[in-house]
């Protein structure tokens, strides 16, 4: 029960701070988007995501470089599962926003938010301790 437990809390600090992230990274998506009101290519906006995804990892890992989950099949686990959550998380977001009239940005959708997650959850996982 006690190993549970602990996985339970390693996973939910790896979702923590995946999602605090991307919401801080959303939030500086909208102070930085009023210039550039013209919508991107999906496609260089989900490589630009990925990119961001990326150096947010990076960051992450100078502020935390030990990884919240010990074992490293629950470390696969998570990197599998964490995306899917903060993607979903982002949605959820979004839709909060929309709900009160706001505008929305790309991050807002599933896919952008999976792949800014998937990408920083990569990072970490390659280079954390």
């Amino acid at each position: 029960m006690e190993i549970i437990l602990e996985l339970l809390f390693q996973f939910l600090g790896e979702v923590f701070l995946q999602i605090v992230v991307e919401a801080l990274a959303e939030l500086g998506l909208y102070s930085v988007r009023e210039p550039f009101r013209k919508p991107p290519n999906p496609w260089l906006a989900a490589i630009g995501y990925a990119i961001i995804g990326a150096i947010a990892g990076v960051l992450s890992l100078w502020a935390f470089p030990v990884l919240f989950i010990a074992s490293h099949s629950a470390q696969i686990v998570s990197l599998v599962l964490t995306p899917v959550v903060a993607g979903l998380s982002m949605v959820a977001l979004g839709a909060w926003r929309h709900r009160r009239g706001q505008d929305t940005i790309r991050l807002d959708k599933f896919a952008y938010g999976y792949l800014f997650a998937l990408a920083m959850a990569v990072v970490r996982f390659t280079f954390g301790d």
